[in-house]
């Protein structure tokens, strides 16, 4: 099978990378071993604010995001939405399905336009036994995405609000920022709203604290996408 072709067809194709090459888990196999993965793998596009899927659907696919950002949520009993992860290029969702076919825990929405591919359980599991080794890297994937977890939770019962904004400001420039001339550029995906959302503040409160934050030089609010943060280091010490 010509899987080359397959790639180019839906853009996971570059440079001569598969596009399963982009998972960490799937990082250490030879070219060979990631053809034959690419050729299972079933590709799918997301417009911004399209759901991958809603809590309680069956799953029973391994989700690879290939570009763009999604986010992954549960609503609250007061109806409000809980983001729990914010996903991107070389992520995956769906690692519960490894030990059964199950129902998702929680909401996949594209917060941009998202180039998804996926494999199905059955083909999942031939890989793994044809590779067990990546069944090592996908428990260290989960153990990450479970000390992510913990930390939120502790972060919406301990922290104040400050720290919860300088929190969330500080991981995302770790993990989304570019960094340049000292500062980082945050391009935002996520609505004040949303932000507000991810640590359980109201939106007022975002703004209020965000525009405090620009009145003592820490970062710029440029419009409603783009936040750059001149002093990293103050936000660090705020958490």
């Amino acid at each position: 099978m010509n899987s080359c072709t397959a790639c180019h067809s839906c853009g996971c194709h570059s440079e001569g990378r598969f596009c399963a090459s982009k998972v960490p888990i799937f990082s250490m196999l030879a070219d060979e071993q990631l053809a034959v993965i690419t050729g299972l793998i079933t590709r799918r596009r997301y417009k911004k604010g399209q759901v991958l899927f809603f809590e309680g659907d069956v799953s029973d696919k391994f989700y690879i995001i290939n570009h763009g950002k999604i986010k992954t949520f549960k609503h609250t009993r007061e109806g409000k939405e809980q983001i729990l992860y914010i996903l991107t290029e070389g992520d995956f969702i769906g690692d519960l399905s490894l030990l059964k076919k199950s129902a998702f825990q929680y909401n996949a929405e594209a917060l941009e336009d998202v180039g998804v591919c996926t494999l199905s359980k059955d083909d999942l599991d031939k890989i793994l036994k044809e590779n067990p080794e990546i069944c090592l890297r996908i428990l260290e994937s989960v153990h990450d995405r479970l000390v992510d977890l913990e930390n939120l939770v502790q972060t919406l019962s301990t922290k104040d609000v400050e720290a919860r904004i300088a929190g969330l400001l500080f991981n995302f420039s770790k993990n989304f920022g570019e960094h340049k001339d000292g500062k980082v550029i945050l391009n935002m995906v996520l609505t004040r709203e949303e932000m507000a959302n991810f640590i359980g503040v109201t939106r007022e409160t975002m703004s209020r604290k965000l525009s405090g934050m620009q009145d003592e030089g820490i970062l710029e609010l440029v419009g409603n996408k783009r936040i750059i943060i001149n002093r990293l280091r103050d936000l660090e010490e705020m958490m």
